[in-house]
């Protein structure tokens, strides 16, 4: 899910030959000339002016590239591309190269700095992320004098955007020490997932020998009801539901008490979407609030929405308050932005990533996914 960014990571660390031409068919092509009449006309030229010393490294320069042409391919492509590596001068090799050598400034650390930032931009990283990122590097950074390698710039790197994010709680040790129903709210924009989420998070419950119960508190989309109603029947789980139109906050507190009456540890409770950019939906939103008292609220959001998940999460913990992020179709997200921000924009942890459309497809969220899927781990 981070692929783009990770093989940008990659071709930095030299897993992949960053020159865009191939040194040995370039080389190939100038052997065509003949090499013995070029040089000779090349003598000429230089008994009759004497070369600066620019002129002088650019004809050894052509000399070495018709020796190549008649070096065997095999020695060419092992030496070529650590040569186009050198060559490339990415936000790694100018780090190093500058640390290796002197104390590095802050003025430049900020040139090297500009190949990360515009590869986190684009792949959708908030700004306020890529803020923090280039803070904590150059703390780590500036100053230093370190023996030539990368190990000390990826670990700067790793401590960076580990910054970034939040272990979450264990939420079924929380739903097992309380004493009463642990009442979860799920909300967020249509089509976010959110249905597929609680029954995904019921089936967990049920693996770990947890009741629950769902609360179909959206009673304003159509079909909404039925949805839910449809993942309870295959999951086994109770549903409390009423008629469309009616108030959602009754139905949150008609589950609670049914939890409570059959001695059931979890509630569920389903909303209908909000836009979030809607001051009046988000207002109802927070009567339910009110009304079931949760002990936790998830926003649901598509990571593949990028810099919009980031913008949703942000109005919805402002005006409501969250308390945990679950991300879907994580599994599509080649950029993976709203990943490495959204936590960090908000304050709170992001609990589970959403894979897949089975009840199983839903992953718990560990600082270490982030970076093996980043290519440093």
């Amino acid at each position: 899910m981070f692929e783009a960014l990770k093989k940008k990571f990659m071709s930095w660390m030299g897993k992949e030959t960053p020159s865009k031409k191939d040194p040995i068919k370039k080389a190939k092509e100038k052997s065509k000339e003949d090499p013995q009449k070029k040089e000779k006309k090349k003598r000429e030229a230089l008994s009759t002016k004497t070369l600066t010393r620019e002129e002088k490294k650019q004809e050894n320069e052509a000399e070495q590239i018709i020796l190549q042409a008649s070096t065997p391919l095999q020695e060419q492509i092992q030496e070529k591309p650590e040569e186009a590596e050198e060559e490339k001068g990415n936000f790694f090799t100018k780090l190093i190269k500058k640390i290796s050598t002197a104390k590095l400034t802050e003025e430049q650390f900020d040139e090297c700095f500009q190949d990360l930032e515009i590869t986190l931009l684009q792949n959708n990283v908030a700004l306020e992320a890529v803020d923090a990122i280039r803070k904590s590097l150059s703390k780590n950074l500036v100053g230093q004098q370190i023996k030539r390698t990368e190990a000390r710039v990826i670990q700067a790197l790793k401590d960076s955007i580990l910054a970034l994010l939040q272990e979450p709680p264990n939420l079924l040790t929380d739903i097992k020490n309380s004493s009463e129903p642990y009442v979860v709210l799920f909300f967020g924009i249509n089509g976010t997932g959110k249905t597929t989420s609680i029954a995904k998070i019921a089936h967990l419950l049920q693996k770990n020998k947890l009741s629950c119960v769902l609360a179909a508190a959206d009673t304003f989309r159509a079909a909404s009801i039925e949805q839910l109603k449809t993942h309870a029947d295959s999951l086994k789980v109770p549903v409390i539901a009423s008629q469309y139109g009616t108030d959602p906050a009754s139905v949150a507190f008609d589950a609670i008490a049914y939890a409570k009456k059959n001695n059931i540890k979890a509630v569920l409770i389903d909303t209908a979407g909000r836009m979030y950019t809607k001051e009046n939906l988000l207002k109802e939103m927070g009567k339910i609030v009110r009304i079931s008292s949760p002990d936790l609220k998830f926003f649901v959001g598509e990571s593949i929405t990028g810099n919009d998940a980031i913008d949703q999460a942000r109005t919805f913990n402002d005006s409501i308050g969250i308390d945990g992020i679950i991300l879907t179709k994580a599994d599509i997200d080649e950029k993976a932005g709203a990943i490495l921000s959204v936590s960090h924009v908000t304050g709170k942890p992001i609990y589970f990533l959403g894979t897949g459309q089975g009840y199983d497809d839903l992953t718990l969220f560990t600082k270490k996914t982030v970076l093996k899927n980043l290519g440093l781990e």
